[in-house]
């Protein structure tokens, strides 16, 4: 299935489903970032997807990120609510979702690198070389966000 992410724009059409999600922000001890070349609309994003019934909303991060990138993680914070109304993502089977996406901070404990339907590629990426990849600003916030140290509050936005 491909996607189209609508950002602020005013031709975008009308969402009509929400569905929670995650992302994660995950860092080696080397601080590099966990980053996947998502299948379904040819960007460079954070691993995360929606949240399944009968499962907690940490479980989902695990999960994601494990069938995503081949990593096992652990939570450890919560980064910040990203539920922005003029970002809708229209699917080709004619839904269009409302963002509304939990992003958490997690710890690698184990696994190796590969991909999956999700993500054609998977890497581990130093910072400073993000600008280099295709990022939605959408996601470039919550990475940003995710790798700021000095952030004592989760983002609400």
């Amino acid at each position: 299935m491909s996607r189209i992410d609508y950002f602020r724009d005013p031709n975008a059409p009308q969402a009509n489903s929400v569905v929670p999600s995650v992302t994660a922000v995950v860092q080696d001890d080397a601080g590099r970032l966990l980053i996947i070349h998502k299948t379904d609309n040819d960007l460079w994003a954070l691993p995360g997807g929606g949240h399944d019934i009968g499962e907690s909303i940490g479980e989902t991060v695990v999960r994601e990120v494990l069938e995503e990138t081949g990593i096992t993680v652990q939570v450890d914070s919560i980064v910040g609510l990203y539920t922005n109304p003029e970002h809708v993502l229209a699917y080709d089977d004619g839904e269009v979702r409302q963002q509304f996406s939990i992003c958490f901070r997690a710890h690698p404990t184990s696994g190796s690198l590969r991909t999956s339907s999700e993500s054609k590629e998977v890497r581990w990426v130093d910072p400073a070389d993000l600008n280099d990849l295709n990022i939605h600003p959408s996601m470039r916030l919550r990475i940003r966000h995710g790798l700021d140290d000095s952030r004592r509050e989760p983002y609400i936005g």
